[in-house]
């Protein structure tokens, strides 16, 4: 059985987009039932829609991050998604959320994890010096960035790479990346 998706996103999309493409292409077998944001004008939206995805913006305020949690949740149950993708999501999620579902949140990170936790990884691996910087899709759990690794995909760092010239060549990798993830999950779930 093909699992339901439920997107959490916030901005562009381009993550949402290349599995919701890779699924219409018959390449991925699942399905994206629904997409949430916690931004009103996120392009990410206006990409479900286009597909033909249910969508919604749900207010999000940092005093109080559980009201949100329990209204995406609320969403999230009543279309049985099997599976939550965090797609672009620029929050810090709960406990309470991540309990609620546990073992089934993944999240993508622009480096190759556990190096380079935290926001701006790709400026830290070019701080480090490092030569080979990626991206991973991982389980998401209470520690930040540190769930266990579904799958990664890596990038040659070159001597004049800038923060944006390899964030620009690790996002075409996640756009790979997370479709491939997706269906490793999900063969290793429905194998269980």
């Amino acid at each position: 059985m093909k699992p339901r998706l439920g997107v959490l996103a916030s901005g562009r999309g381009s993550n949402f987009q290349s599995i919701q493409t890779e699924i219409v292409s018959g390449a991925l077998d699942a399905e994206v039932v629904v997409l949430i944001s916690d931004r009103e004008r996120a392009p990410a939206l206006e990409i479900a829609e286009n597909f033909g995805i249910e969508s919604r913006y749900i207010p999000y305020d940092k005093s109080n991050r559980q009201d949100f949690e329990e209204k995406a949740a609320a969403m999230i149950e009543a279309h049985d998604c099997d599976l939550i993708i965090l797609a672009g999501f620029m929050r810090i999620i709960t406990p309470w959320f991540i309990d609620r579902f546990a073992g089934r949140i993944l999240n993508i990170h622009p480096s190759l994890l556990p190096s380079f936790k935290g926001l701006h990884p790709q400026k830290q691996a070019l701080d480090a010096g490092v030569k080979i910087a990626g991206c991973t899709v991982h389980v998401v759990t209470a520690e930040m960035d540190s769930g266990p690794i579904i799958a990664q995909r890596s990038v040659v760092v070159f001597d004049d790479d800038t923060e944006e010239s390899l964030s620009d060549r690790i996002l075409v990798q996640e756009h790979l990346l997370y479709p491939e993830a997706i269906r490793i999950y999900s063969e290793k779930r429905s194998a269980r």
